[in-house]
């Protein structure tokens, strides 16, 4: 039951003020063009939301079809790619807009690629992920971590270490993300940014049973609340930068600055 309320809290908080411009673009353009309509109301989300004035999601709401201990899930390296190329160059192209020359940047949920642009030079780049042999063979980090979040969201790093926190189609897979965000703002400086991109791809079983319950704009807005609810952030935007709607995967940035 608190499942099924916090989904359709989640719903009308979304669509408060969505639903009739939706309707009538669907009756004037059809069902094809619906899909892109869509896609612009991404970036609409967040807007002016309107965030429950506390933390709503629950234990349930957080919990997943596989709660055996990820360190067997992910002892396996994967040395794949989880998003398409076409979205994955789309997220490349996006962080050459974000990230400059001499960033100190942390990649949490790290693996063996970034998806940062080739000819991007950092400063500290540091991988924090789940998998050493994963992260071992991702040549763009200065540095890499182990470790199991959800066992432990504390981050070993000084706070106001980096200028900017990438996440990369993996929020989802967090269970603590109250302590996480709390985290991702303690060690970003002041001005910093967090940048999580968000899709439609995931592992099922390990993700939380709300996103699978929920659909993309209701996704840009629960990543988009956890920065609100730290009280640590400027108010998050979303950046739609699906490369091809209906056709390629969908590729949403959900972003927010440090006080």
């Amino acid at each position: 039951m608190k499942l099924i309320a916090a989904s359709a809290l989640l719903c009308n908080n979304l669509c408060h003020g969505f639903s009739a411009k939706s309707a009538a673009f669907s009756r004037s353009i059809g069902q094809t063009s619906t899909v892109l309509h869509e896609q612009r109301m991404a970036e609409k989300v967040l807007a002016n939301p309107k965030f429950p004035p506390e933390w709503p999601y629950t234990e349930q709401d957080l919990s997943r079809q596989d709660s055996s201990d990820d360190g067997i899930f992910y002892d396996s390296p994967r040395l794949v790619t989880h998003i398409d190329d076409a979205a994955i160059q789309a997220l490349t192209e996006h962080y050459s807009t974000e990230l400059k020359d001499g960033d100190d940047v942390l990649d949490i949920c790290s693996s063996w690629i970034s998806h940062y642009p080739k000819d991007w030079k950092g400063g500290n780049v540091v991988g924090l992920g789940m998998n050493e042999y994963e992260l071992s063979q991702n040549k763009i980090l200065s540095s890499y971590d182990v470790k199991d979040l959800n066992k432990d969201p504390t981050f070993p790093y000084e706070d106001n270490s980096f200028d900017k926190i990438t996440c990369v189609v993996s929020v989802d897979y967090l269970t603590k993300p109250k302590e996480v965000f709390a985290e991702i703002g303690r060690v970003l400086k002041p001005g910093g940014t967090g940048i999580l991109s968000i899709s439609n791809r995931c592992f099922p079983t390990k993700a939380w049973n709300l996103w699978l319950r929920t659909n993309d704009l209701e996704h840009v807005f629960i990543a988009g609340s956890f920065f609100h609810y730290s009280g640590l952030f400027e108010p998050p935007s979303c950046n739609d930068i699906s490369p091809n709607p209906g056709r390629s995967d969908p590729m949403y940035v959900v972003k927010a600055v440090k006080k």
